[in-house]
């Protein structure tokens, strides 16, 4: 089998690859995101994030840091609407140093008023860098406006006004409310025998209390479609034009992650390229992305063109999603389209942080990590039929929403 399992009794779960290389990697994600906090807390989890690195009941923020530092590792975390991961990179015989040092910073941190007050300033600063960037700020702005008045909503980093109020005893009690043992996962891939690693887990990770997640998150449903436009001062006029999706244990999902890819995916031969940028040249970056969650989902089409190229674009733009309602694909466009999402998941893999992290978040959220051929076998079961249903459904231009930013 190509990934192993096991579940400690406070409830973390653990799936680990056994790889023969020298450099490793793992992560402990949780299942608790900026979409789990109240109005008074947005931008906590992130902030817990930021602070988790400034000491513990055994380690000064130095330590931390020097941990993985001194021998050539690399920690680091993110955070996101839904889950909060803190994860290493090292040569593999650092495992237990590695192990040891993330059950210390998600465990043992105590959160010193005195470096609160100095990270207080870093992520204001990274709240005002956004504002600087509109091909950023847009997304966070767009999905405050879909879904608006619902926690999912709201900026994972916050608000300044709010990140100056949280103190040592906030980010404790979102802590306990919310890092759940039985909403956890540490994933693995490297060198290492998984009874060994077991063991190392163990020993680091198996005495800390049982703390079961009590409350369910808010479901979205009332999605309203918007029309925006923002007069910003910026060279290039930015676009953003979407809907509601499905959610990651919908059934659909996968065809429109083939449909997604094929319209304004990663590659230069994607639809809205070939429109957009090859054939007229209105804009430098056009694409289009889908973000699943837990129970709703968001597509969204991006560009950024000059103020009188903007409504043609836009025009080029909804005929290419009319096209995709209207005409169904032919056989081998979508062998070709199945053939294309294949190889960039097989690119993906090829990097083991980026498997790492991929089957954490699968193991978290489903209880399962699909292979490679599996995930393959998913693919290629999308059928035309299904890809022009959903095309109707997301592409229904009645219920698109769009923001744009202006250039004055």
């Amino acid at each position: 089998m190509e990934y192993n399992f096991f579940q400690l009794k406070n409830g973390i779960r653990i799936v680990h690859k056994y790889v023969d290389t020298n450099v490793a990697h793992c992560g402990l994600i949780i299942n608790t995101g900026s979409r789990d906090e109240d109005e008074k807390e947005n931008g906590i989890a992130h902030f817990i994030e930021h602070c988790i690195f400034k000491g513990t009941t055994k380690r000064k923020s130095y330590h931390i840091l020097n941990r993985l530092d001194s021998v050539g590792g690399d920690l680091n975390a993110y955070t996101t609407k839904e889950e909060t991961c803190v994860y290493a990179s090292f040569l593999h015989e650092y495992y237990e140093r590695t192990i040891e040092l993330l059950s210390d910073i998600v465990f043992n941190s105590n959160f010193p008023t005195k470096e609160l007050v100095k990270e207080k300033e870093v992520v204001i600063e990274e709240i005002n860098s956004y504002k600087d960037n509109p091909s950023e700020l847009i997304f966070d702005e767009y999905e405050e406006y879909m879904f608006a008045g619902h926690p999912i909503g709201r900026l994972i980093l916050g608000t300044p006004a709010n990140v100056r109020k949280f103190k040592s005893q906030h980010l404790q009690n979102f802590i306990h409310k919310n890092y759940n043992t039985d909403e956890m996962v540490f994933c693995s891939v490297g060198n290492i025998k998984f009874a060994q690693l077991i063991k190392l887990i163990e020993k680091h990770f198996a005495d800390h209390p049982s703390n079961l997640r009590q409350t369910n998150r808010q479901v979205f449903d009332t999605y309203k479609p918007i029309n925006i436009i923002k007069n910003k001062k910026t060279y290039q006029t930015h676009t953003v034009i979407g809907n509601i999706a499905y959610s990651t244990k919908d059934n659909r999902k996968n065809a429109l992650t083939v449909l997604n890819n094929l319209l304004g995916g990663p590659a230069m031969n994607t639809r809205l390229n070939l429109a957009v940028r090859e054939r007229h040249g209105y804009a430098y970056t056009v694409e289009s992305s889908y973000t699943p969650y837990t129970d709703t989902g968001l597509f969204s089409i991006y560009l950024g063109t000059d103020n009188g190229s903007n409504s043609k674009a836009i025009n080029v733009v909804l005929k290419e999603l009319e096209k995709l309602r209207t005409t169904k694909l032919g056989s081998l466009q979508l062998h070709n389209a199945k053939k294309q999402l294949i190889g960039q998941v097989a690119i993906a893999y090829e990097s083991n942080l980026n498997e790492m992290l991929s089957i954490g978040k699968s193991y978290m959220i489903f209880d399962k990590v699909d292979s490679i051929a599996e995930i393959n076998a998913k693919i290629e079961k999308v059928t035309v039929e299904e890809i022009i249903e959903i095309a109707n459904e997301i592409f229904e231009p009645s219920q698109l929403s769009y923001l744009i930013y202006k250039s004055k």
